[in-house]
């Protein structure tokens, strides 16, 4: 028999129950990747500069996003800096932090050690043990004063820490282990934090301010920097994603602006807990549950007039564990890559409707030609090394003046993501202007170039059907001893 978020979760999908498709959307679709095979056959024709269309149009479309962001992005350049601060006598509402561990007994102890010192903290801290076969237990039992639950029950609360409880499931990934949580507690929030993400001390505070703050918010992200290992490809790594981290949430403020956020970070997002139950909760069959989840969400509330709200929070900051190498980067990436595939395949009946506002004919079009922009960037590349050993100095000379200025627009973008970042957040320990400099000059032929061979490795795990997520290795927060 199905539970009620089973039920609420096929009443909610469009991958359970279909939606019908509108000719809008199959062509806006449709059109992406016939515009490709056509610029792709433009090189074998024609000759100078327009032999790259294809480069030209990745270019071009790159310089438009930048365009859009920037512009939306002013208020945090020339307005104060915006705050959550619940409004004067605002009472804040309950929240419960579920943190899913599969054998996470290495990195544990500092998640919950941030946890346990959030300043106005939250109710109940539940770790969704989803069937840990390593120290887990021992670790909760010895350290934590938790006694092991029946599975599938709460545990009594911590006789160290009031707050904390242990929940026991089958292994059967982390969507299913946040369901089953989500449905056991009674706060009016819901916090998800990974087993290897590290909160700040008010990171609990900013976003039970943000949801008294805001009436219709039912989602919210954090800011979230990355943590690699202290090895020398560990370190580059981290260079790269801390700008790539920047830049992404300047973004998201930009899209959250525009009413279209799509993208939050499960690793460290709160949600209005009936909201969640309404849709349904987690869906365990999407490789990337947190990016679904906000298309259910946004397509509810719009269905039904409901006016929520997807935010990014700008005082709520943790630090994550990142891939340190290029086996785990690429395996993470080919899977973001895969689940925002199957995503938005679920979800074209919206891309080009009318009836879900900016979101259908903005967004969703949006990320309908980021489907195929890998392939326009490896594609653009590979006619570039072509034309280099085919002897087409003329062509060459030109496309590198295209790169030339591209590059020192993308420069332009680096820097004002920073200062926009410094003055969003108030952090300036993970940002460096010199820094951001160096990695806008050498990003387009060696960071850029390995997402987008992760992204065409999750094109191909798409069109399998593959469903593993892989193992990723933990390194950056062990590694800095917290």
């Amino acid at each position: 028999m199905k539970t009620s978020l089973e039920q609420a979760l096929a009443a909610a999908s469009p991958r359970i129950v279909p939606r019908p498709v509108t000719l809008t959307g199959l062509l806006i679709h449709g059109s992406v990747g016939v515009l490709w095979l056509i610029l792709f056959a433009r090189a074998f024709f024609l000759h100078g500069l327009v032999a790259w269309s294809t480069g030209l149009a990745y270019v071009i479309y790159d310089t438009l996003l930048l365009v859009f962001v920037t512009l939306k992005a002013l208020p945090l350049a020339y307005g104060a800096r915006p705050r959550s601060v619940a409004p004067a006598g605002a009472t804040l509402p309950s929240m419960g932090v579920l943190v899913a561990a599969h054998n996470e007994a290495s990195v544990l102890p500092i998640t919950l050690a941030a946890l346990l010192r959030q300043a106005h903290g939250p109710a109940q801290i539940v770790i969704a043990d989803d069937g840990s076969t390593d120290g887990t237990a021992a670790l909760l039992e010895r350290e934590f004063g938790l006694v092991a639950p029946r599975e599938g029950e709460l545990s009594a609360p911590s006789t160290r820490y009031p707050n904390l409880y242990w929940l026991r499931v089958v292994h059967g990934g982390k969507a299913r282990a946040l369901n089953a949580a989500m449905t056991l507690i009674s706060t009016e929030t819901v916090m998800t934090v990974d087993a290897d993400t590290l909160l700040a001390d008010d990171a609990t505070f900013a976003m039970r301010s943000a949801f008294a703050e805001h009436a219709r918010l039912v989602a919210a992200a954090g800011i979230l920097v990355p943590v690699c290992g202290k090895t020398v490809s560990g370190r580059l790594f981290q260079w790269f994603q801390t700008y790539e981290y920047m830049r992404n949430f300047i973004s998201r403020f930009a899209w959250m602006r525009a009413d279209s956020l799509l993208l939050i970070s499960g690793a460290f997002a709160a949600f209005r807990r009936d909201a969640l139950l309404a849709v349904g909760g987690f869906d365990p069959q999407c490789l990337v549950e947190d990016y679904e989840l906000i298309h259910r969400l946004r397509r509810y509330s719009i269905d039904r007039g409901l006016g929520w709200d997807v935010r990014v929070i700008g005082d709520a900051h943790a630090r994550t564990d990142a891939p340190a190498t290029l086996g785990t980067f690429l395996r993470q990436r080919r899977r973001w890559f895969a689940g925002f595939l199957e995503t938005q395949y679920w979800n074209r009946d919206m891309t080009g409707n009318a009836r879900y506002g900016k979101l259908g004919l903005l967004m969703l079009p949006v990320k309908a030609f980021d489907t195929m922009q890998p392939v326009y960037g490896l594609t653009a590349v590979a006619l570039l090394f072509g034309f280099v050993f085919g002897g087409h100095g003329a062509i060459v000379l030109s496309i590198f003046s295209v790169i030339g200025l591209k590059t020192a627009l993308d420069l332009a973008f680096y820097l004002w993501c920073v200062h926009l970042y410094r003055r969003w957040t108030g952090d300036r320990s993970n940002s460096s202007l010199w820094a951001a400099t160096a990695a806008a000059i050498t990003e387009p032929f060696t960071f850029q170039l390995l997402r987008h061979t992760g992204a065409v490795l999750g094109w191909l795990h798409f069109l399998r059907g593959g469903k593993s997520w892989g193992v990723q290795k933990r390194s950056g927060l062990v590694a800095d001893g917290e």
